[in-house]
């Protein structure tokens, strides 16, 4: 069975480094679509619970301890909860989120060709899933809620709960990203003092 499967194993044993470069575009797409969502109201709103229950995030709004008075669903449309989001710096915060998120997919792309940029992208994308997984402890709504059913609250992930728990994967792919970078920066450190090339590299000129 192995030795009619040898080509297509060998392949998969050697595509380690297209594999990276895969999960670093992977991550990219996740940060830069995730990213320009946040620019929409829907996906503004729907971050409220997240952001208000965060003692890391909540002091962006006005009014953290009011906002299961005014969730919308998606596609739904109050005028006067959008109202009220607008005054608590909702949207605000938000776009201000969606930029950073970019930012992130943009240097988290760019790290295809340049190692530096590319490392800095890793080390912000292997530490952005540390704040969100952190909803899992501080948002209420990440739990099934006690409404009759007998399945509820911890270990049963609400809709919420399990769009967080996935970015247990962002955390690994930022982490092997990361270390393609650190990799990928080491090399270029250990060429020869004479190679004049590998030392602008290491400076930062060029692809570094």
């Amino acid at each position: 069975m192995i030795g009619s499967l040898r080509f297509l194993l060998e392949w998969i044993a050697n595509s380690d480094k297209a594999g990276m470069q895969v999960t670093r575009v992977a991550i990219a797409i996740v940060f830069l679509w995730i990213g320009a969502l946040k620019f929409a109201p829907y996906e503004a709103d729907s971050i409220t619970p997240f952001v208000a229950n965060s003692p890391f995030l909540s002091f962006f709004y006005k009014h953290p301890d009011q906002y299961k008075a005014h969730l919308t669903r998606e596609g739904e449309l109050k005028p006067a909860d959008r109202a009220w989001q607008t005054e608590n710096n909702t949207y605000r915060f938000s776009n201000g989120l969606g930029s950073v998120e970019i930012i992130i997919g943009l240097l988290t792309l760019v790290g295809l060709f340049s190692r530096r940029y590319g490392m800095l992208g890793a080390i912000l994308a292997f530490l952005t899933p540390f704040v969100t997984l952190s909803f899992l402890i501080t948002t209420p709504e990440v739990w099934v809620s006690a409404l009759g059913d007998t399945p509820h609250g911890f270990p049963w992930l609400s809709g919420a709960g399990r769009l967080v728990i996935k970015d247990v994967m962002l955390l690994a792919g930022g982490w092997l990203i990361m270390t393609d970078s650190a990799r990928a920066l080491l090399e270029v450190g250990r060429q020869p003092a004479s190679d004049l090339g590998g030392v602008r590299h290491f400076l930062g000129a060029g692809k570094l």
